[in-house]
């Protein structure tokens, strides 16, 4: 059996055996049995960068940081490629987990990215310009996708406001997986795509507010989310912005929602006419003055906030039912 021009002993059958029946496990959710079985593969066949490199994964997938930053290394150590290996990802991402640093960096250099600095630096590895992307929060659960900056390859700031069902807050960071599940498009063609959250990694202290607006036009609203920005926070309205689709629409190639008009989406499994979780669409009017916004700010100024926002227009503008949900 030859890989990448070397030659490589084949592992044997019981070695595959094991190894079949921990995914199998995995999959069913038991870790213990599975990690027993893959312990006994790479006894079996310890030179294999895939044993260590399998038990490093059923440790990402329990977060034992510790063990998939061991066993990563235990894999990358018997690689057979210079670049590209899925184990140096595993190994970045047990590392951002751990905030080792200097690994991380080694990890994603090795893998073939660019990181700004040297490959020993003590600081986070940040300045990649890895763009925006989308992330679907809580994914075994009531899962959510919100839009986020990347900050490097393993972890996203959520710039959404997100539901509270979710769990999570608005500039919070999230630790995500490698390999994306699905993608979301604009009008104006580009695509970015959706990773799996794997664990919160910072907390954000900001607390999510959900409130009914009376917002008379599009630019009533628009004035809210502006405002709540110029503040160094964040304004959302959920009535626009949220749309429930079933787990196969979710991590295929979907548009996203930019809020504007009717929608038609065959894969929106929302109802029409009911703002916010319940759906993004109109019964058909071009704009209805309730909205149920999502609002980030600190208890100290969420009020202050939406009464300056009523006071520049107070004929086409009114909130009530403000309620801290997360």
């Amino acid at each position: 059996m030859r890989i990448f021009g070397k030659g490589r002993h084949r592992p044997s059958a019981s070695w595959r055996q094991a190894t079949d029946r921990a995914f199998t496990l995995i999959g069913d959710g038991r870790y213990e049995d599975a990690g027993e079985l893959l312990t006994r593969a790479a006894d079996l066949e310890p030179w294999l960068a895939e044993s260590w490199f399998n038990l490093a994964l059923l440790h990402k997938f329990r977060h034992d940081w510790e063990q998939a930053r061991a066993a990563g290394l235990r894999a990358v150590a018997l690689l057979d490629r210079e670049t590209g290996a899925p184990d140096w990802w595993n190994v970045g991402i047990a590392a951002t987990a751990l905030q080792d640093w200097p690994l991380a960096r080694r990890a994603w250099q090795a893998y073939g990215l660019r990181v700004p600095g040297a490959a020993a630096a003590s600081g986070e590895p940040l300045g990649m310009e890895l763009g925006s992307a989308a992330v679907r929060l809580s994914p075994e659960g009531e899962a959510e996708v919100v839009w986020g900056r990347r900050l490097d390859p393993a972890r996203i700031e959520v710039l959404s406001i997100p539901l509270p069902s979710s769990g999570r807050r608005w500039g919070e960071v999230v630790l995500h997986d490698g390999v994306p599940h699905g993608e979301r498009t604009t009008s104006a063609g580009h695509s970015y795509p959706v990773f799996d959250e794997i664990e919160l990694w910072a907390p954000s202290p900001v607390p999510t507010w959900v409130v009914l607006l009376e917002a008379a036009t599009e630019a009533d609203r628009d004035a809210l989310e502006q405002l709540a920005a110029d503040a160094g926070f964040a304004a959302e309205d959920w009535s626009s912005s949220v749309r429930l689709l079933c787990r196969m629409c979710s991590e295929s190639r979907m548009p996203s929602d930019e809020g504007d008009g009717v929608h038609l989406d065959p894969h929106d499994h929302s109802e029409p006419g009911h703002p916010g979780p319940l759906g993004h669409r109109t019964d058909g009017q071009l704009w209805v003055p309730e909205r149920e916004c999502g609002v980030a700010a600190p208890a100290s100024l969420v009020r202050g906030l939406l009464d300056g926002w009523v006071a520049d227009s107070p004929d086409s503008r009114d909130w009530r039912d403000l309620e801290e949900v997360c």
